[in-house]
């Protein structure tokens, strides 16, 4: 028999929406901020000659500057304001879950419940703040390099790109977390989303126009799309799937009554590391190609046989993007998910794994069962970011359309989102419930 909540869920629909004010308040609000950040990227940074701005960033379109660029919404390429979107508040929150793990300080104030996440963000922020100026002040340092491209280089330069670079970032941040208090879905997530998607778009036509001059042909066309569809499924399945841990509760007298006894499940994930693993190791492969472009001419040898042996497409760089990924996704799972701690949550609570001894032993048995999903979720993300690079290689293109992490991102986003949307519905309906039980409940008496 269905629940309450699969009972709502099958009767939402267009008219529930439409009832829904606060719902389409939140939708337009995250509409209008995202509208905001894409114009934002567009707005250039001072002090840069155009012309030489397109021809450089033409010829570097490899290394970490097109990554960041595909991120970022095509911020990168004009040099925008938001040119670091929010990757600086990201590395930020990673180093922080990670020596949240290793310092005894970060792990007390993550138990502390609210105020403890209040200060950790607090951390964060400021965090953010020093890797956006690093970067911001290498970005100007590199654009020096560059000649003819600044046209007032020294200090003042310097200054004035570290402080809109900067300011970029933190706006951004501010940007996500009003979407994620006052819009739908996660802010920063919908920002990397936003920015995304826009490249798809010119990628899609890209190809289009690519089988309309005979670049490729109509049939090559066609296969990328259908590839495409059928990484979006494959991604949208496995997210979706889940290893579930049965949980039982003991019975307990309070007074003349018997309370609990209820089973629950304990959800784990294929893919619990997210899209993480993947951008780790693209950034970690691509460094060497954005040093060796910066400094051209008086790269060394090694640096430049090791960059043609890293370009996309070669088989050494293949390899050890899916060794990357693989070791990331162990090593981040491990990061995000605590089975010592979880086992503790059950025992402080009651609850057990049927046929396992509380404590030492269900820490252990979810540490085993999570290894085993970690090796699907990891040849998952392996086979996810090598197949569309194997296709790169065989036809020795840039599609963008094919980047397996930005589909990730898509994916992931849009589910996170769809749910959330669906979750203010069911409330919406329960609230009508709620309202038409206290009208009625006068007239029975």
């Amino acid at each position: 028999m269905a629940s309450a909540a699969e009972q709502l869920a099958a009767n939402v629909n267009w008219s529930a929406f439409s009832k829904a004010e606060e719902l389409q308040k939140r939708i337009w609000f995250t509409l209008g901020a995202l509208i905001v950040y894409r114009l934002g990227t567009f707005i250039p940074m001072p002090g840069l000659d155009p012309i030489q701005l397109a021809r450089i960033m033409e010829q570097q379109t490899q290394g970490i500057l097109g990554m960041f660029n595909m991120m970022s919404g095509g911020a990168v390429e004009r040099m925008a304001i938001f040119a670091l979107n929010v990757m600086p508040y990201i590395s930020a929150s990673i180093i922080m879950q990670v020596m949240a793990t290793v310092s005894p300080t970060l792990e007390r104030l993550k138990k502390e419940g609210e105020a403890g996440r209040r200060t950790i963000n607090q951390y964060t922020r400021y965090l953010t703040v020093v890797l956006a100026v690093v970067q911001s002040y290498a970005i100007a340092r590199g654009l020096e390099a560059s000649q003819g491209l600044v046209l007032n280089p020294g200090f003042m330069f310097q200054l004035s790109t570290v402080v809109t670079l900067t300011g970029g970032v933190m706006f951004l941040m501010w940007l996500g977390e009003q979407i994620t208090s006052r819009g739908i879905g996660n802010g920063v997530s919908l920002i990397i989303f936003a920015g995304i998607v826009a490249n798809l778009l010119q990628g899609f036509a890209s190809t289009m126009t690519m089988a309309e001059t005979g670049a490729i042909s109509w049939l090559s066309a066609i296969f990328l799309y259908a590839l495409v569809v059928a990484v979006i499924i494959s991604i949208v399945y496995v997210e979706r799937a889940q290893r579930r841990l049965l949980v039982q509760y003991p019975k307990r007298q309070v007074g003349n009554r018997m309370m609990g006894g209820d089973s629950s499940h304990l959800p784990l994930k294929i893919n619990t590391a997210g899209v993480i693993p993947p951008i780790f190791a693209s950034s970690l492969l691509v460094l060497p190609t954005t040093i060796a472009q910066f400094n051209a001419q008086n790269a060394p040898d090694w640096l430049t046989e090791t960059v043609r042996l890293l370009n996309h497409g070669q088989p050494l760089y293949m390899l050890l993007y899916g060794v990357l990924i693989a070791f990331f996704a162990f090593f981040y799972t491990a990061v995000v998910f605590n089975p010592t701690e979880t086992a503790d949550n059950l025992k402080k609570y009651g609850g057990f794994i049927p046929g396992i001894r509380p404590g030492k032993k269900t820490a252990e048995y979810i540490d085993y069962v999570l290894t085993r999903l970690t090796v699907l979720g990891a040849g998952y993300l392996v086979l996810v970011c090598i197949i569309p690079e194997w296709i790169l290689a065989g036809y020795g293109g840039n599609l963008i359309l094919l980047g397996g992490t930005s589909f990730l991102i898509i994916v992931s986003v849009t589910m996170d989102t769809v749910a959330q949307i669906h979750s203010h519905l069911l409330a919406h309906q329960y609230e009508g419930l709620i309202k038409k039980a206290r009208f009625k409940s006068p007239r029975g008496t």
